[in-house]
């Protein structure tokens, strides 16, 4: 399903952008979803909507995360901190998780529905683990939920492919960061 509208209390959840995720690298193609999700943050701000930047520490080790870089080790210096072109902004709100979903155990539903939010466009990271998950948590939580397809990636094509495709369209609204400014615009 393709984007509406946009409710006057939406919010920006930005999921894993960080540094030890996201390659340096400025051709590859995960600078496309910096690029995008940098362009929609600058449009929430100033529009003064809430921006939530979320990333991640890890989570315990178990039996599922064998094998899993950084399971159950201390992560490098600076692998946690966002990247620079999210321009990170006093207003902005900061989140961090230890599991998948930007819902789990971090209060970010309790800040989101403080902050009046009815919305929530989600970005980054990967497309069929953070994102997805933390989509699911949104629709469960009652969030009419945007996805905006062209400011996520996965390192699975396929895995990105079918969470967009079969996913997605059973948890919210999908849609280019275009779109989403542009709708933001009208309800200027």
């Amino acid at each position: 399903m393709t984007l509406t509208s946009m409710d006057p209390k939406a919010a920006l959840i930005v999921i894993d952008l960080q540094k030890g995720i996201v390659p340096a690298d400025p051709d590859h193609p995960f600078a496309a979803v910096v690029t995008h999700s940098a362009q929609l943050a600058t449009a929430f701000r100033e529009r003064d909507l809430p921006v939530v930047l979320v990333n991640v520490t890890g989570q315990p080790a178990g039996r599922t995360d064998k094998g899993r870089p950084g399971a159950g080790t201390a992560f490098p210096p600076g692998w946690t901190d966002l990247v620079d072109e999210l321009d990170v902004q006093p207003t902005d709100h900061l989140v961090t998780k230890r599991r998948r979903n930007a819902f789990h155990d971090t209060g970010l539903d309790t800040l989101l529905r403080d902050l009046g939010v009815t919305q929530v466009v989600l970005t980054g990271i990967s497309t069929s683990s953070g994102v997805e998950s933390s989509a699911r948590a949104a629709f469960d939580c009652g969030y009419h939920v945007v996805l905006a397809t062209d400011a996520m990636a996965d390192p699975d094509a396929e895995a990105h492919r079918n969470s967009i495709e079969r996913i997605f369209p059973k948890t919210g609204e999908t849609t280019t960061t275009a779109a989403v400014i542009d709708s933001l615009e009208a309800t200027r």
